[in-house]
């Protein structure tokens, strides 16, 4: 079916209907006054409660519903549109209002070619804000093709911190100390089994949720978009990068792994399906600090961007799960300066700008933990006598407690759950 003005008549009204009506927690996010925006993340992160954040901010300021023009392009009635469909959005809502239109568009980059759009329509100074779930809409084409007249950012499921009180749930200055501290212990374990996504909180069946969200991104962002062909290799790529969070992983030690379970692949094809994965933000890598720069391009830890989503492929997987949310955190507030640390020595997360170093273990006290406590503790302090260190802290699942270095520096060890509510 041909897409007409009416379609999109038909949409904006919706639009309009849905971010009038729309339950919205309100996430703590400062758009600038004038400032257009292109907000990009993984599918259901919240990218799309962004938008309707910023609708209702404008609609509080004195605009009015009938300037909103909402579209999602995920819409089965969209399915067919090429960039030279875009201008029908405004033709139809210029034949219905007299208004100059307030824009969101979502999940844009569907559209091959809506950057040119999108540069056309700051030139003539319409506010617009746009998502979507490609990390290409970030690239350096993309870049120059909008010219500078788009602020980016990257949305993340919810942190700790945005779950508990999407719940309701608002910690008080002292909850360290009262009856709130067993209930974030309480919230902490599903947080860490399932995760952040938002529409998340509202399923009682929360791996078919994630399962489901799972296939759209392996089908729709990854296989569809990449024109991938040998789907179970891809599968078994995603696998194996989720039982080996941990480790610095190399393409070739992916393949083999892949390999040993007689499916036949490349490096070059294994090292394309790991850059899908991250363009579709399902997962992140980090570089090894101490590396030369080939082996930083080839040998990298890689994480996925929600614990969720890590969990489906897991079988009690506690220790996976407490590094992954760590990465997770950490890879939020630093991104590109955030590394990990492997040279004689290994250290799960180095923020050299910072001077800050963190270790992941889900128990350094217990029973049986002396060499993994000797392990962690030795690694700190070595990278400590190289990079001298503001901070060095040991994120464990429950365990508390100081550690005082030959040098004199103090090692925090922290709950995971407590550290995530005081490090945002």
């Amino acid at each position: 079916m041909a897409i007409t003005k009416d379609t999109f008549r038909a949409l904006i009204r919706e639009g309009q209907e849905e971010i009038q009506d729309v339950e919205l927690y309100d996430r703590p996010f400062d758009f600038e006054e004038n400032g257009r925006y292109v907000l990009v993340g993984v599918r259901q992160a919240g990218k799309s409660y962004m938008l309707f954040k910023r609708a209702r901010q404008l609609l509080r300021e004195g605009h009015s519903l009938e300037e909103i023009v909402y579209i999602d392009f995920d819409d089965e009635r969209l399915i067919d549109m090429t960039a030279d469909d875009l201008d029908l959005i405004l033709q139809a809502y210029q034949s219905v209002y007299d208004h100059t239109p307030l824009l969101f568009f979502d999940e844009i980059q569907n559209v091959s070619g809506w950057e040119h759009f999108a540069r056309r329509l700051a030139n003539k100074k319409y506010h617009v804000f746009i998502t979507g779930s490609n990390a290409k809409m970030l690239s350096r084409d993309i870049e120059t093709t909008l010219g500078g007249r788009y602020l980016s950012a990257h949305i993340y499921p919810y942190n700790f911190q945005e779950y508990l009180e999407a719940q309701g749930i608002h910690l008080t200055r002292e909850w360290e100390y009262g009856k709130e501290r067993a209930l974030v212990q309480q919230q902490f374990q599903t947080y860490m089994q399932w995760g952040g996504f938002p529409e998340l909180l509202m399923y009682r069946n929360k791996r078919k949720w994630l399962n489901d969200l799972y296939e759209k991104i392996v089908l729709g962002d990854i296989i569809q978009r990449n024109k991938v062909k040998n789907e179970l290799a891809l599968r078994m790529t995603m696998k194996r990068l989720a039982e080996n969070v941990m480790q610095p992983t190399s393409y070739r030690r992916l393949v083999n792994l892949i390999t040993s379970t007689g499916m036949k692949v490349a490096v070059s094809t294994v090292s394309d399906y790991v850059r899908f994965a991250k363009e579709a933000f399902a997962i992140f890598s980090l570089e090894n600090y101490a590396s030369k720069f080939l082996e930083k391009e080839t040998v990298k830890k890689h994480y996925f961007v929600d614990n969720g989503l890590l969990n489906i492929f897991l079988n009690n997987g506690s220790t996976l799960l407490l590094e992954n949310l760590c990465a997770v955190h950490l890879h939020e507030k630093y991104e590109d300066k955030l590394y990990f640390y492997n040279k004689n020595i290994e250290v799960d997360f180095f923020v050299p700008d910072e001077s800050y170093a963190v270790q992941a273990a889900y128990s350094i006290y217990g029973a049986g933990m002396t060499e993994t406590y000797e392990r962690e503790v030795k690694a700190l302090e070595q990278l400590d006598s190289f990079f001298p260190l503001q901070r060095m802290v040991i994120v464990t699942f429950d365990e508390e407690g100081k550690i005082e270095t030959p040098g004199g520096k103090q090692i925090e060890v922290v709950p995971i759950w407590k550290w995530l509510l005081t490090q945002q």
